[in-house]
């Protein structure tokens, strides 16, 4: 599936219609280019795009379809007291490789969709697809409201989890997407508040 690369229309104040195509464009838009990269859930007897599933998707070889460096990255992590593809994570955010962040992860998240982690990492996954359409967003092809709507639901996803939940801060995580969302607002959805080096870090707190 190819990106889309539609503008977004403003939302009008108190259009349902208009709030959900946006939030469903935001998800199209970060459904990538590889092959049956789409965000599905059932809505009646169909299966379709939907803000509550943010594009992760089945991968048929696993790590053999990621580069040799992430492939790389995630076997260090291995051997450590969290999962390696959890760890993965923070490694590639942590060096604005957003993408690959999003990427390394949802092996997690297919495996725990429907369980207790699958909200969480779901709204990791949603903050990475923010900063994907940030760092790609440009004036013919703005991201700035997508990267909002993805914002919003990385930020409902990770408020079901306490505090601090898998050595992460939640409680951090959810002011620094706070503070980003302050900053597109501020901006009128008109200014990129995204520049080199001024990506936010994720730290994990250190075991028992």
């Amino acid at each position: 599936m190819d990106i889309v690369t539609d503008t977004l229309p403003p939302i009008a104040a108190g259009a349902k219609s208009s709030r959900s195509s946006l939030v469903a464009r935001a998800l199209r838009l970060v459904s990538w280019t590889r092959p049956r990269s789409v965000a599905t859930m059932k809505t009646g007897a169909r299966t379709g795009p939907d803000a509550s599933s943010i594009g992760p998707s089945a991968l048929a070889s696993g790590v053999s379809r990621k580069s040799a460096k992430i492939a790389a990255l995630i076997e260090s992590c291995r051997g450590r007291e969290l999962d390696a593809h959890y760890l993965g994570y923070f490694e590639c955010f942590n060096r604005a490789l957003f993408y690959e962040s999003h990427d390394v992860l949802e092996e997690l998240w297919l495996q725990d969709r429907h369980g207790p982690e699958g909200n969480f990492y779901k709204g990791l996954i949603q903050l990475a697809g923010a900063f994907v359409h940030l760092r790609q967003h440009t004036e013919p092809r703005p991201r700035l409201r997508p990267a909002a709507a993805l914002f919003k639901l990385a930020s409902a996803n990770l408020r079901l989890y306490p505090a601090v939940h898998r050595q992460l801060e939640v409680s951090r995580v959810l002011s620094i997407i706070e503070d980003w969302l302050m900053r597109l607002e501020t901006g009128h959805f008109s200014v990129n508040p995204l520049a080199d080096g001024n990506a936010p870090r994720l730290e994990l707190l250190a075991g028992d």
